[in-house]
């Protein structure tokens, strides 16, 4: 059978470089993701970036590994070649050089334990995911009337805390939930334990805050507090948990979760509840500085009370100043335009225009007389009745318009002449104009 280039597309794809690089990626990742390995370091080496290369062999094998910058802590002692090792990181692979290495996240010396391992990887883990943030943590109420304990009932750690509580605050309802806290199943036994006390139902009510308490132990026996199952339980309920676990060294995954962490049971008892005569006290104390903080008050009000009547007082005598000052302006002033000085000066002034008056009309009246006078002596000498004395006529038509000229005389119009001693009417016969008027 002959082999031709349209069987091979058929039958696969052709991928560059990059796409197998990356499929080969893809399946190494989603394989391994993160694993634990040991070895030895050799090629070490501090990049001026921050990051550090090595390779982690055996005496059949090796694997390039990097540190990326910020991944981790600093390290107690620098790595060097040599050095045997146990490192937790995600499979991957270098795209650029096609080959795969070891992303590590967590180093230590070989033969630490594993179970310090595991608590490291975890404890990374669930902080990256920020299950330890502060802003996380629920705070706690400060009186709580009902709680919750998860923990074994035959413990010295339920005895510590109901001493403790039983002493500050005999009043409080407490509901425990028993389980195991150390061996196989423990840890899941806990987690429900957590979630039924969590739960109201027809047994209990709501509960303020639930305690998580065991006694000190190895790392062996506190492990079931470092189960990721615990953990995220914790973080997963609505009641504000307390983690008292161990003693004051030692440290689970659940102190990190947990709202408060308290060093021993019977100092979470103690963070949990104040003491009933310490908050005797308190009340006292408050009502004694309320009592001086109201006395304090009256005091003051009383102060202020007599400072205001003296600002008031002042006030009004200021305003009453400032009346009289204003009275007395508008009485000089009244009394500078008296009514009745007025009325005076008014009649006195009439009484003189009065006067004036009527001196004037006599003068007015002569004056008048006079000008007559001597407008009639000039009427008589320049008047037309003077005039007519002297021979002159005045000659008017039937409307008794003064004829002018012999260009308004028409032939048998009728005329009225007026002389000095009467008047004669006429009827035009003809019109005989003088030598001027015909220029």
């Amino acid at each position: 059978m002959q082999l031709t280039a349209d069987f091979f597309q058929q039958t696969s794809k052709i991928l560059t470089v990059a796409e197998l690089t990356r499929a080969i990626r893809g399946t190494l990742e989603t394989k391994f993701r993160a694993v634990w390995v040991q070895g030895e370091i050799s090629n070490y080496k501090l990049h001026p970036s921050g990051h550090q290369y090595f390779t982690l062999k055996d005496a059949r094998a090796q694997i390039a590994c990097v540190i990326f910058r910020n991944t981790m802590p600093p390290l107690r002692q620098p790595l060097a070649d040599g050095a045997q090792v146990q490192v937790y990181g995600q499979v991957s692979v270098f795209e650029a050089r096609g080959q795969y290495q070891l992303s590590v996240q967590i180093l230590q010396p070989r033969g630490l334990g594993l179970l310090q391992a595991k608590f490291e990887a975890l404890k990374r883990k669930l902080e990256a995911e920020g299950l330890f943030a502060a802003e996380r943590k629920r705070p706690l109420p400060k009186f709580p009337r009902r709680i919750g304990i998860v923990t074994s009932p035959s413990g010295a750690a339920i005895r510590d805390i109901l001493n403790v509580l039983k002493r500050r605050a005999p009043w409080l309802e407490i509901l425990i939930n028993p389980v195991r806290v150390q061996g196989t199943g423990a840890a899941t036994e806990i987690a429900v334990a957590i979630r039924e006390l969590a739960t109201p139902n027809e047994h209990w009510q709501p509960l303020d805050l639930i305690v998580i308490a065991r006694g000190g132990g190895s790392m062996e026996d506190l492990w079931e507090f470092n189960e990721e199952i615990v953990a995220r339980t914790i973080v997963d309920v609505s009641v504000p948990i307390v983690s008292a676990i161990g003693h004051e060294i030692d440290f689970t995954i659940c102190d990190f979760t947990a709202d408060l962490r308290a060093p021993t049971p019977s100092a979470a008892a103690e963070l949990i509840m104040p003491d009933i005569v310490d908050l005797r006290r308190r009340i006292d104390g408050c009502k004694r500085a309320v009592g001086r903080e109201l006395l304090e008050r009256l005091r003051d009000a009383q102060q202020q009370i007599d400072a205001g009547r003296e600002t008031l007082r002042r006030c009004l005598a200021h305003k009453i100043d400032n009346y009289k000052r204003g009275l007395i302006h508008i009485a000089r002033a009244l009394q500078a335009r008296s009514p009745a000085r007025e009325l005076l000066m008014r009649r006195n002034r009439f009484v003189d225009l009065h006067r004036r008056f009527i001196a004037s009309s006599v003068r007015a009246v002569e004056n008048a007389k006079r000008r007559f006078a001597q407008i009639e002596g000039i009427l008589r000498v320049l008047g037309p009745d003077a005039t007519l004395r002297r021979g002159y006529s005045i000659t008017t038509d039937d409307h008794g318009e003064v004829i002018r000229t012999v260009a308004a005389i028409r032939p048998r119009m009728r005329i009225r002449t007026r002389v000095s001693d009467g008047e004669f009417g006429s009827d035009v016969a003809g019109v005989v104009p003088t030598s001027e008027s015909n220029n």
